[in-house]
Order: structure tokens, then sequence, then C-alpha cells
């Protein structure tokens, strides 16, 4: 009798925990894959063309397959000042494994590239109007950075100026 109770019981648990791991699943539209591009983490980074400061076509979507440090700045910025460098520092220590890109924000490319080469910075610059920062990517400070991983998709967003502990940390991330 005390048997059959413990089968009864086991057999319980087994359709009990059946049900919960069927109601507890992920929802289809939680993969990244399936989510429409959004500025957030975990949605794939909205894609745009721009014209970088030297005359280039530029296309996010382009770098899919490679991590992107997506940076938006501008030169009358003292936090974004003070990263670029660190940004610089990323570009030629990763090389051609992680894009570093800094996107600037609505300044006359005679500014920028004073600017560029005083600091000898050798990224790709894309030049924007502010339509891809304010109206993709909802940026509304500067410097604003998104780690996105190979698959295009957005890993950490970070506000503000960064030091080059931080930039690493975010690279580590998307590197994976």
């Amino acid at each position: 009798m005390a048997a059959s109770r413990w089968i009864i019981a086991s057999l319980a648990l087994i359709v009990l925990g059946s049900g919960w791991i069927w109601v507890s699943q992920v929802p289809a539209d939680a993969v990244p894959a399936n989510r429409s591009p959004q500025p957030a983490v975990g949605y794939p980074a909205p894609d745009f063309e721009l014209t970088t400061l030297s005359g280039e076509p530029f296309l996010l979507s382009e770098l899919q397959g490679a991590p992107v440090v997506l940076n938006f700045w501008a030169t009358w910025c003292g936090p974004c000042r003070r990263e670029l460098p660190s940004l610089q520092a990323a570009h030629e220590h990763y090389g051609e494994h992680v894009a570093i890109v800094g996107v600037d924000q609505a300044e006359a490319p005679a500014t920028v590239q004073l600017y560029v080469d005083q600091l000898d910075l050798t990224f790709q610059i894309p030049m924007d109007n502010d339509q891809v920062a304010a109206n993709l990517y909802n940026v509304m400070g500067l410097p604003t950075t998104f780690f996105i991983d190979p698959d295009g998709v957005i890993r950490r967003v970070w506000s503000g100026e960064m030091n080059s502990i931080t930039l690493a940390e975010g690279i580590e991330e998307i590197s994976q």
C-alpha cells in the first residue's frame, strides 16, 4: 500500500513539474533574433547609414560579426574629450577584433577634423546630424556608449564618461 502511494506521488510530481517547465518557458519574442531593433540591452542595435569624417559611407550592419563599441560624442563635451584617448587606446589594442566607432554629434567637419588631428584618432568617425543619436538611439546626453556583440545585439549601455577599466569590461562582455 505504501509503495503505491509513492508511485502516485512520484507521478504527480512528474506531471506537475512538466507543467511548470512548460508554463515557465522563455517566450519566443525574448530571443534577441526575434526582437525588433531598439536602443536597449538585449535588443538588436538599430542599423543606420552615415558619412564618415573622411567622406566614406558608414553602415553599422556592415560590422556585424565583430564586437562594436558605438560611442556618441562631440568636441564641445568635456567628458567626451577625456574618454576619447581611452577609445583610441582600445582601437590600437584590439585592432580589427573590435570595431570602435565614434559618432560625432552635429558638428562641422572642419571642427571635428581639427580635434581628430590633435588627438591622432584613427577609428571610424561617422558624422551625425542628431538624427541617429536622437531618433534611433534615444541619446539624452553625451557621451553615451553602446556595446554591441558580434550578432548585433546590444549587451551594455553606458551613459557618461568611461574610464579605461569600464571600457575594457564592456569590450570583454561583447567579445565572449
